[in-house]
């Protein structure tokens, strides 16, 4: 039971730290403003309104009895109302009362004007809506009625008013205060986040510099520390390999030269494309280990791109079904190469291939399908390990080194996207690339 309330309450609840805080800082002031405002109506305001209007309909009822006296003035009481208490008084001979249509239930005045006037057993009718600063109260006597114009400062406090406006500005300041202060709280954790997720993209990152509390202070300080390290370890990586290459070009060289002396020129072709095959499995394996940290990102049409990859291969059936500009930022001559992977890929091993785009609102999402032999389902974690082949049947030709797939997964998972394999409704293998758009 608790478990599935504290599921709920954690999906009400707000995913941002920004807005878990301003809740955690305007909650305890609405509630406390919530009780003094209903302690101030229950207490001061309803009472003393209550009190007012009862004191109203007491000399409401004094003037109807002391009119009703035969001896009385009659005019000498009118004025007398009107000097001392701001009431104008106005008898109607021979009108009737009108009808009330409708009841303002949610009004106090009217709540306790009613209240009143029942526990007096007066006949009456009121409007408090069609003037401004006035009450309109009949009340009824023998074939007429009393018409009595009240101000309606008589029967309400001015103070509900400034209570609530002085209740509401100091809340609303002291909240847009606590908004200015979270906001700059947080502005150094959403900078650190944004920092991380470039860098763990492989996007170019210039030196972090934190700012904020001490906590965020040190997380951004150990990110920077764990920037630089990785970033030396690559250019570690990098000089390595490229000297490794240059070391092994030479002697690849070398025997080159020696084959082309070798008078037996079936011997000598054999070795040839031993060679051959050596020195592009070096060159494979360089562009796999660099891949990703030398190009900066940028914004680009995806579909502009790869129907551009598509004029090579004018000889193939390939259907594309997407006309309209998507914008994408990222690396597009990394996005270029695994593209062509995949196209190349169909290419040797089907007659037909279809790519469809499609921008959806978090992602974007680009489909290949051929009608080629596919891939068996057991071997979709496979293919992607480096150096892997699946069969003869695709390691045939010397073109490939089983890097292919590797460097293509690479280069999605460092735009934060992913690769899903699946069989293709054309009978072959269906590549799904998603990138967060």
């Amino acid at each position: 039971m608790f478990f599935g309330l504290n599921k709920i309450i954690k999906k009400i609840l707000p995913k941002q730290l920004f807005y878990r805080g301003l809740l955690i800082v305007a909650t305890p002031i609405i509630i406390l403003q919530i009780t003094i405002t209903l302690v101030f109506f229950d207490s001061l305001w309803i009472k003393t309104n209550k009190g007012m209007t009862r004191a109203l309909v007491s000399e409401i009822k004094t003037f109807v009895d002391a009119y009703k006296n035969e001896e009385t003035n009659k005019d000498y009481i009118i004025g007398l109302f009107k000097d001392n208490f701001d009431i104008n008084i106005e008898y109607k001979k021979n009108k009737i009362i009108p009808v009330h249509l409708s009841n303002r239930w949610f009004s106090p005045i009217d709540r306790s004007l009613r209240r009143e006037l029942k526990s007096r057993n007066l006949n009456y009718w009121f409007d408090t809506t069609s003037y401004k600063t006035l009450v309109d109260l009949k009340i009824g006597f023998k074939d007429g009625y009393f018409q009595f114009f009240v101000p309606k400062e008589r029967l309400t406090s001015s103070s509900a008013r400034i209570f609530a406006f002085w209740i509401t500005l100091p809340a609303l300041l002291v909240v847009s205060i606590a908004m200015i202060f979270l906001k700059n709280q947080t502005r150094p954790i959403i900078k650190l986040a944004e920092a991380s997720e470039k860098f763990g993209r492989g996007e170019d990152v210039d030196e972090f510099r934190p700012s904020g509390a001490l906590e965020i202070r040190k997380a951004g300080y150990e990110f920077e520390k764990m920037r630089k390290r990785i970033k030396r370890h690559l250019n570690q990586r990098s000089e390595m390999l490229s000297g490794i290459s240059h070391d092994l070009r030479t002697p690849l060289t070398r025997i080159k030269l020696q084959l082309e002396l070798i008078e037996d020129k079936k011997v000598s072709n054999e070795l040839s494309q031993d060679v051959d095959e050596m020195e592009k499995m070096l060159n494979e394996y360089l562009q796999f280990a660099k891949t990703g940290y030398q190009e900066k990102t940028k914004k680009f049409d995806m579909t502009n791109l790869i129907k551009i990859m598509l004029k090579k291969y004018t000889s193939y059936n390939i259907k594309i079904n997407q006309s309209e500009e998507i914008i994408y930022e990222g690396r597009e001559n990394l996005l270029k190469r695994c593209f062509g992977n995949f196209i190349s890929n169909s290419y040797k091993f089907s007659d037909n291939m279809e790519i469809n785009i499609k921008k959806l609102r978090k992602d974007l999402i680009i489909v290949f399908e051929d009608d080629g032999p596919g891939i068996p389902s057991s071997e979709y974690d496979n293919v992607f390990k480096p150096f892997y082949k699946i069969d003869k049947s695709r390691s045939e030709t010397k073109s490939s080194v089983g890097l292919g797939l590797s460097i293509a997964s690479d280069i999605v998972q460092s735009h934060g996207g992913r690769i899903n394999l699946d069989k293709s409704k054309l009978g072959g293998l269906k590549v799904t690339v998603v990138l967060p758009s």
